[in-house]
């Protein structure tokens, strides 16, 4: 009988309580920028544009409240992942470092997703409304970073909380 040693990795080390306080943090930050995307962002991005990710057409706001609420504890599931693969991964535990990483997290969520993958995806559908790619203007990438910062934070703090 022979013995087979399987290398693990840190990903493989996530535990359920950090899942579900990825997607916990995941969907109380989408409802906070869910708010600040119906009530300061000028464009109808929950009604419109989210919606038509999937073809539905808007204006949707259920079914675009629906979509960002889930995206957002994916993303949020994604994190754990992530940090838990990571250099990153003992920063993430501390919640000091987790407010740092929150920021991080929702910086990049901005630049991946509103900058480069949302203009592709909805030009790809044909949808008129569509952002130009690259997706970079003022003010709103900037509004995008906030929000996407107000949406990463808790997921970033959840995370620490459930390691403690």
């Amino acid at each position: 009988m022979s013995t087979i040693t399987r290398p693990t990795s840190a990903v493989s080390s996530v535990t359920s309580k950090q899942v579900a306080a990825g997607a916990a943090g995941g969907f109380v930050g989408s409802i906070l920028f869910g708010l600040i995307m119906m009530y300061v962002i000028p464009a109808p991005i929950l009604e419109m544009a989210i919606p038509a990710m999937y073809g539905i057409e808007g204006p949707a706001l259920l079914a675009g409240w629906a979509i960002h609420q889930f995206h957002g504890v994916v993303l949020g599931i994604a994190y754990v992942g992530l940090v838990q693969s990571s250099a990153v991964r003992e920063t993430a535990r501390d919640l000091r470092g987790s407010l740092v990483l929150g920021v991080a997290y929702g910086v990049l969520a901005t630049l991946v997703l509103a900058v480069l993958v949302m203009p592709i995806w909805l030009g790809a559908l044909g949808f008129a409304g569509a952002p130009p790619f690259p997706n970079l203007s003022f003010p709103g990438t900037l509004v995008s970073t906030v929000g996407h910062i107000v949406y990463a934070v808790p997921v970033a703090v959840g995370y620490a909380l459930s390691v403690r």
